[in-house]
């Protein structure tokens, strides 16, 4: 059966569809200090993909609640969080446990109970966590955030043949059974790029940051490029030290002559300086298509002329604004940008269990190919644990943006 989490018994407030948005990948981790956005990007998951998961049959309702609990539904759902970690991360985590409590207020007849386990941003507080939440009778896992932490907690639950959803933006600890429900680095390549072929360009360059991110970055433009019919005629790196830009802008303005796109996949400390230093090394950038992904939605870079015209992919940005209108007003403050995560885990896991029952958590219910509508609009979920999602191309204009191609509203010819 096909679930879309409007369309199961979702209550839309204000009427307003929810849509799912969390900072793409790095962008998924925005106001945590960068350190937190790093952490995410660590560890690494070397199993190999275990079986479909088997849920034991549906149990009698348990009528006394844990403690730090959300919910009296018979349905009971792990939520893994950091809440005891150093740092910005505690927050983040208490926001995400705070959006979890308001998708439960906000799904009709939600009937979950939601465990809420503290994993203190460890591996091994990650197993601990989610060893606890099954031995309560969780029959899913939500979180945890790290990917060490995911990979820790998505053993265990592989273990118990229970389906966990992750929030982690490394795709390196997705497998099937443990699913990553943020953003992806090669989502918005793929989506950008296919975009800029449709208008016309061929020859594309790139000019990566020397890290983990451009690595990830590096691999899906490699495989965007050709598959939307163009040629990748550069690529070049440059390191965290920023007297040292020069000289890659340099190497890149050499080896690019023919390119009329451009990727500079990195944040606003970063791409208008290297746009300049292409323009002082004789790229003629009226005549190139700059793209980037959706680390390039940030004021600070939207604000720089140099970036003007500059194509990006994002959700459409109406539905965190609504989400996080929202939020505000339930706990008097903004939420951080990985609370949706965390709301709309619960909501599809409500979602399921509405539609489907108990029953419904499994490998298939998890990866229904119609997939799921949460905060920032379609997503489904691959079987090797990976996501696909639905995003918009935005256009750089005047400090701002505006759509030049609008989000698909579901899979079917979305052509993602």
């Amino acid at each position: 059966m096909s679930i879309s989490l409007l369309s199961a018994g979702r209550r839309p407030a204000a009427g307003r569809s929810l849509r799912l948005r969390a900072w793409h990948y790095l962008r998924g981790l925005a106001g945590l200090a960068g350190a937190l956005a790093l952490a995410a990007c660590g560890g690494g998951m070397s199993d190999a993909p275990p079986p479909a998961a088997m849920l034991p049959p549906p149990a009698a309702p348990i009528a006394a609640a844990p403690a730090n609990s959300l919910g009296t539904g018979t349905v009971r759902i792990g939520l893994i969080l950091p809440l005891s970690a150093s740092g910005n991360a505690a927050a983040a985590a208490q926001a995400m446990r705070n959006a979890a409590d308001m998708a439960l207020a906000e799904f009709a007849g939600a009937d979950l109970q939601i465990l809420v386990k503290d994993d203190g941003g460890t591996a091994q507080g990650a197993q601990a966590a989610a060893q606890a939440a099954i031995d309560e009778g969780a029959r899913a896992l939500l979180g945890p955030l790290f990917a060490h932490s995911v990979a820790a907690a998505g053993q265990v639950a592989r273990n118990a043949g229970v389906p966990l959803v992750g929030f982690s933006t490394d795709a390196n600890v997705a497998a099937r059974g443990t699913y990553l429900l943020s953003f992806l680095p090669e989502t918005d390549v793929n989506r950008v790029v296919r975009y800029a072929a449709s208008q016309g360009r061929r020859s594309f360059a790139a000019l990566l940051p020397e890290n983990a991110y451009g690595s990830v970055v590096e691999a899906a433009f490699q495989q965007a490029v050709p598959a939307a019919g163009g040629r990748v005629v550069a690529i070049d790196r440059y390191p965290p030290d920023r007297a040292k830009f020069a000289e890659s802008a340099r190497r890149l303005a050499t080896s690019a002559g023919s390119a009329d796109a451009i990727f500079l996949p990195d944040a606003a400390d970063a791409v208008p300086e290297l746009v300049k230093l292409l323009a002082a090394n004789g790229v003629k950038m009226a005549s190139v298509q700059l793209l980037g992904t959706g680390l390039w939605d940030d004021p600070r870079l939207l604000g720089d002329p140099v970036m003007a015209g500059g194509l990006f992919a994002a959700p459409d940005p109406a539905g965190y604004r609504a989400f996080s209108q929202r939020y505000r007003a339930r706990f008097n403050q903004a939420p951080v940008r990985t609370a949706s995560l965390a709301h709309d885990g619960v909501s599809l896991m409500a979602a399921i269990v509405k539609t489907q029952g108990a029953a419904g958590l499994t490998d298939a219910g998890i990866t229904s190919p119609s997939g799921f509508n949460g905060v920032d609009g379609i997503f489904r979920f691959k079987s090797d644990g990976t996501n696909e999602r639905g995003l918009a191309v935005m256009q750089i204009e005047a400090g701002t943006t505006r759509i030049v191609s609008p989000a698909p509203r579901s899979f079917t010819g979305a052509g993602l």
